[in-house]
């Protein structure tokens, strides 16, 4: 706790996404839109799960609407400020609030990462084992399922703020993103973090790997299994699973992108976190909805209760 005697930073300027005054209205407009969007679809998602009895008991509806949960709350920790920000000539953020950006966002990307390793899972005995999934995914099973990725982004969360917190900042206090990013605020301790970086930055790289390579896995067997045993089977595995998969590599990508290379200069690394942080939460339930009959037909009944009850 010495090292937070010489920290000198009380905030942060963050740079945005660009400096041109045109843009960045158009940016508070369409940003606006997207957020607005991306909440109403996920918020759908969440309540028709909890009120179409048929979805709620269902495993697979059950962790989506977990998913949709967590999506409204990584769209959620930093793109208000964000669209604020648009409106003003300096993009300041105190001490205390750039940690708690770089908390909740490996916090919730944690834990959603995890998540869809569940709805893999969830996916692998539906599809392999179909007459054990209700055995297999009871409600005690889901909720384990649930309860062990937020343990997961929590304590992956808390071993990244925990050393980045007590890093000396005295210097520079410039951050060339939109929000606090991890990789961008080490760089601005008055020590070298180079090492500790790596730890760090390998940490968030570890659990993104560790779970796309056990998604892959899982999907891999899942085709195997079923070509081995059904005719035609593979189709049929391809159409239940794509919109699982789709998530994945949009959610994965960027992720991987940013922390197994975190120290590129390049631009398109503040692209890859719009997309991560921002378009990822609003392509889930599009892609989640439009794909499937059973949760349009909820939606439906759902929207035409509410209009009869007025």
């Amino acid at each position: 706790m010495e090292l937070q005697n010489y920290s000198l930073v009380s905030e942060f300027v963050l740079y945005g996404l660009c400096t041109s005054q045109h843009l960045q209205h158009f940016f508070f407009i369409f940003f606006s839109g997207i957020y607005v969007v991306t909440m109403l679809g996920n918020l759908i998602i969440v309540v028709t799960v909890i009120s179409d009895p048929h979805l709620h008991s269902s495993p697979m509806y059950f962790l989506l609407g977990n998913l949709s949960f967590l999506d409204i709350w990584l769209a959620s920790f930093a793109t208000p400020k964000m669209i604020r920000d648009f409106l003003s000539d300096r993009k300041l953020i105190s001490f205390g609030g750039c940690m708690a950006q770089i908390f909740f966002l490996h916090f919730i990307g944690g834990a959603e990462m995890v998540l869809l390793v569940s709805m893999a899972y969830d996916r692998y005995v539906a599809i392999c084992k179909p007459l054990h999934y209700m055995t297999m995914m009871s409600r005690k099973t889901c909720m384990g399922l649930v309860l062990v990725s937020w343990v997961i982004g929590f304590v992956h969360s808390i071993s990244q703020v925990a050393f980045t917190v007590n890093l000396p900042y005295c210097g520079p206090n410039e951050v060339d993103s939109f929000f606090c990013d991890l990789p961008l605020v080490i760089k601005l301790a008055c020590m070298d973090t180079y090492v500790l970086g790596i730890l760090m930055i390998s940490d968030s790289g570890l659990l993104s790997m560790s779970c796309f390579v056990l998604l892959l896995v899982s999907y891999t067997v899942i085709l195997i299994t079923v070509r081995q045993h059904a005719a035609g089977g593979v189709s049929k595995a391809l159409s239940t699973c794509s919109a699982h998969i789709m998530v994945v590599l949009l959610f994965f990508g960027p992720c991987i992108f940013i922390y197994v290379w975190p120290f590129s200069r390049f631009s398109v690394d503040k692209l890859l976190s719009v997309f991560y942080t921002i378009f990822t939460p609003l392509l889930n339930p599009l892609i989640y909805t439009l794909r499937n009959k059973e949760m349009k037909t909820a939606m439906k009944k759902l929207c035409n209760q509410h209009v009869t009850s007025h």
